[in-house]
């Protein structure tokens, strides 16, 4: 088997059914692919050619200070607990963004023509995608995956499994689900950025529920995946309103899923 090359991702992408009339939200990792003709750039001009929008997640969470007077229940994480606000960064739309968001992103928010969403700790870079961007704000930093699924939008999985998906931190906002509150540095100072969620460890159990919702294809060593998001986020809401421990995780130290069924307890 040869590298993957530009055109076994377009074909790809043609066989699910997407194409340039598609609106897509991604998530990648280059190295499932194992070798590919030309690395990141090769994968970017594939996805760029093909849609007619693209966004990335481009999250910046070292800008993240931890109050000392926060709400109580706050679901913060032994790491967050540690942080040393003093080595926060300030926010500036021009950052890289976070390493695990992957090459994939970092390449997209440098493309000339790609834009910016302002939040200062979950921004979304994206191309032809200004009125999504729009669509987030400080108060819902997930708005804008509402707008996209609105909008007839899909999710993309190259090489990743729903962990990488924050598609579903919408879901669980329509679901009702409890979020939390972080604060970011930024120029105008210290903001607080609620719509929080944090833990994605459960995320991968929504696959085995979306049967023919889904198309997948095989690239190389790798998969490429895709969902409508405006299926995928009704059925994971419908979900979680039904199953209390929907797309939690079971890990005995996880604070955020432990807070969520808290919260749960209270209301039942």
């Amino acid at each position: 088997m040869g590298p993957v090359s530009y055109r076994d991702f377009v074909g790809a992408f043609r066989t699910l059914g997407l194409g340039n009339h598609s609106r897509v939200i991604v998530h990648a990792s280059l190295p499932a692919f194992g070798e590919v003709a030309g690395g990141v750039e090769t994968m970017l001009g594939a996805i760029l050619s093909s849609f007619q929008t693209v966004i990335v997640p481009t999250f910046t969470t070292r800008c993240m200070v931890i109050a000392p007077d926060g709400p109580e229940d706050n679901a913060i994480t032994p790491q967050e607990a540690q942080i040393d606000n003093s080595k926060a960064e300030f926010f500036n739309p021009d950052m890289q963004a976070d390493r695990a968001m992957g090459g994939l992103a970092e390449a997209l928010r440098m493309q000339p023509q790609a834009q910016r969403s302002a939040h200062p700790l979950l921004s979304f870079s994206g191309v032809n995608a200004e009125s999504f961007l729009e669509a987030q704000t400080q108060e819902d930093p997930w708005g804008l995956i509402g707008a996209l699924a609105d909008a007839d939008g899909d999710l993309l999985l190259m090489g990743v499994d729903h962990r990488s998906d924050v598609s579903l931190h919408y879901a669980e906002a329509r679901a009702g689900r409890r979020q939390f509150l972080r604060w970011a540095l930024t120029p105008e100072g210290i903001v607080a950025c609620p719509g929080w969620a944090g833990c994605r460890d459960g995320f991968r159990s929504i696959g085995e529920r979306l049967g023919g919702l889904a198309g997948r294809v095989e690239v190389g060593p790798g998969w490429i995946e895709t969902v409508p998001l405006r299926d995928l986020i009704n059925l994971a809401a419908g979900w979680m309103r039904e199953d209390r421990e929907a797309l939690l995780c079971d890990r005995p130290g996880c604070a955020n899923c432990r807070a969520v069924r808290a919260t749960l307890d209270a209301t039942t």
